[in-house]
């Protein structure tokens, strides 16, 4: 069996949150290692819990949320989604060498298949 995929939510909004949580839950590869309301606790809490994936809001701009450079310069085997709720985006960032990203399916079933193969993230890229 395949080990599960620890996953720290960190969006903002709170109804965000919970649908992201409330999408993960009844997976049973997946298990929420915990949940961030407030970004400043971010990094501490990714330091705590070790995850596999970090879920984290992006804003309207679509820009790279600052606390991805951040998590991924410190903790660079954590693969993070960042979910936008108003553009109905969600892009998924790595590191290597360099930061990267790549547009995923917004919905239930595009977040499920993202965070279940997270490993796989920019290995096409050469």
């Amino acid at each position: 069996m395949e080990k599960m995929k620890r996953i720290l939510v960190a969006n903002t909004p709170r109804l965000m949150r919970e649908a992201v949580v409330a999408t993960l839950a009844d997976q049973p590869d997946i298990e929420i290692v915990g949940e961030v309301s407030d970004e400043a606790e971010i990094l501490t809490r990714v330091q705590a819990t070790l995850p596999d994936l970090l879920v984290v809001a992006l804003d309207e701009s679509g820009a790279r949320p600052q606390i991805c450079d951040q998590v991924l310069r410190e903790y660079p085997a954590v693969r993070i989604l960042a979910v936008a709720s108003r553009k109905d985006r969600t892009i998924c960032y790595w590191a290597t060498f360099d930061i990267h990203s790549d547009d995923i399916e917004s919905s239930a079933a595009g977040i499920l298949s993202a965070v279940r193969n997270s490993n796989s993230f920019g290995r096409s890229v050469s």
